[in-house]
């Protein structure tokens, strides 16, 4: 059911893969709680959902955002039959910013050390792979910074729903 304030069909999905930094994760709650993207977390965390880190960077955004917890990459996309799936990978030559998005894409992140697994990056459902340019020589930017970018590109292409 969607929060107060929210629209009823999120006009994206950010997934973040196996997550590690509680800190980011909170974040992306906040991110989503402002822009009324659905969160998706796919296991193993490599935190508590109770954690300090996680709460704080959320701050009191928890209750204004909707997030959900999946046991697989695959667990989250059967619940998304439909859906577009853009991986966001350093390896990519797709520029993020050249996909025209459509509302309930996916938005989908890799864990913050590694990025996306090969494996993943290689799943039938992935529509094509994209990057955010960055300067040569740069390992990556942070996951929530990455996904900010996207999801306010994506908020741009689709109307702003809900501001």
């Amino acid at each position: 059911m969607p929060q107060p304030d929210q629209p009823s069909s999120p006009f994206a999905h950010v997934v973040y893969f196996e997550p590690c930094i509680p800190g980011n994760t909170g974040s992306a709650i906040r991110l989503a709680a402002v822009t009324g993207a659905r969160l998706h977390l796919v296991e193993p965390l490599g935190f508590d959902l109770s954690e300090a880190k996680l709460k704080r960077a959320g701050l009191d955004y928890h209750d204004l955002a909707v997030m959900d917890v999946h046991p697989s990459l695959d667990a989250v996309l059967d619940t998304l039959p439909g859906a577009r799936v853009f991986a966001f990978t350093t390896q990519a030559t797709t520029p993020f910013t050249s996909v025209e998005y459509a509302p309930g894409d996916v938005l989908l992140f890799g864990p913050e050390p590694t990025g996306l697994p090969d494996d993943v990056l290689a799943h039938p459902r992935i529509t094509d792979q994209v990057r955010i340019p960055m300067l040569a020589g740069r390992r990556s930017l942070n996951l929530t910074n990455a996904a900010s970018i996207a999801v306010y590109e994506a908020w741009r292409q689709t109307g702003f729903v809900g501001a």
